[in-house]
């Protein structure tokens, strides 16, 4: 074959690939255009961040081990799929939703929290009747990143309303110098514990000797006690939800700035909403742990709020 010949058929196989490499892929350019869009600059569209707030309800029971929202989430004919990587090796499992409930029944002495907050998303809505959601999240345990799990979740209208029909996800483990504590994921992960209805949640992020002081009350010391004061405040408030407002550090101590919403719908409860804020100030020890809380919150106000609720 002569140099002419060569240069022509390279000339036309260039030609071939960069016509290829243009043809347009109309859905898959909307879809990245639109992750980077509303990325950068919070443009999702109603229908995208309905979809966004689900996955992030859905983390968030996880979690918590909330099995009630994730049943109300999931359709019953859901699959679960999971690859783990560990030591290089991948272990690749998939079960039905109703097999992964089974199995969490006598699970309770382990379950640990933990906070898996997003960082990317991707979407793809077909129709208006099936989506597909990519998410890049970080696990993390008691302020600390430990896997990377790209999640992926199908999802289908049932009944007018969203349900998850499919969760994928790969599970990664971080290198050992990525794994480092944050405050502030911390003080986020602290305050889902205490949206858990699990009050052992929250004794998970004090030290073995640990206290929590509230109003200059008698202070709590130990696990069990702690996780005494936590399931007082989740039995009179069964939807109660704690979120962070803002932190401060000063020194070697970090307050925790914090708002409760809820129902005193416990026992011999009033049925009042009540809408408290308040502060922790921590002392955290050399293992990522609070080893003193003490708390201030208006103790007149939340009587109030009580007998009359937040309008009165």
């Amino acid at each position: 074959m002569n140099k002419n010949s060569k240069t022509h058929i390279l000339s036309m196989l260039l030609l071939f690939f960069l016509i290829v490499s243009c043809q347009p892929n109309q859905d898959k350019t909307k879809v990245t255009e639109k992750v980077v869009e509303g990325q950068k600059e919070n443009t999702w569209n109603p229908e995208e961040q309905e979809l966004i707030a689900l996955v992030e309800k859905l983390l968030f029971a996880v979690g918590n081990s909330d099995f009630q929202t994730l049943d109300s989430i999931i359709s019953d004919k859901a699959n679960l799929g999971s690859a783990i990587v560990r030591d290089g090796v991948w272990k690749n499992s998939v079960i039905t939703i109703g097999e992964y409930f089974e199995t969490q029944k006598n699970r309770d002495r382990e379950r640990k929290p933990f906070y898996e907050p997003v960082k990317e998303y991707k979407i793809l809505i077909n129709k208006g009747q099936i989506a597909f959601v990519w998410a890049d999240a970080t696990l993390h345990k008691y302020g600390v990143p430990r896997t990377n799990n790209i999640d992926n979740f199908t999802l289908i209208k049932e009944d007018g309303e969203w349900k998850f029909i499919n969760i994928s996800f790969t599970n990664t483990a971080l290198p050992e110098e990525l794994q480092k504590f944050d405050i502030e994921i911390f003080a986020k992960s602290y305050a889902q514990a205490w949206c858990s209805q699990r009050p052992n949640f929250v004794s998970c992020f004090f030290a073995e000797d640990g206290v929590l002081q509230i109003n200059e009350g008698e202070p709590a010391e130990g696990t069990e006690a702690i996780t005494n004061v936590a399931k007082g405040f989740m039995e009179a408030f069964p939807d109660m939800v704690v979120s962070l407002d803002s932190l401060s550090t000063k020194s070697d101590r970090t307050r925790f700035y914090w708002t409760l919403t809820g129902t005193n719908n416990g026992a011999n409860g009033t049925g009042n909403k009540v809408r408290i804020s308040g502060f922790e100030e921590w002392t955290i020890n050399e293992d990522g742990l609070i080893q003193e809380s003490k708390g201030q919150f208006d103790v007149d106000e939340y009587n109030r709020q009580l007998e009359f609720g937040i309008e009165k």
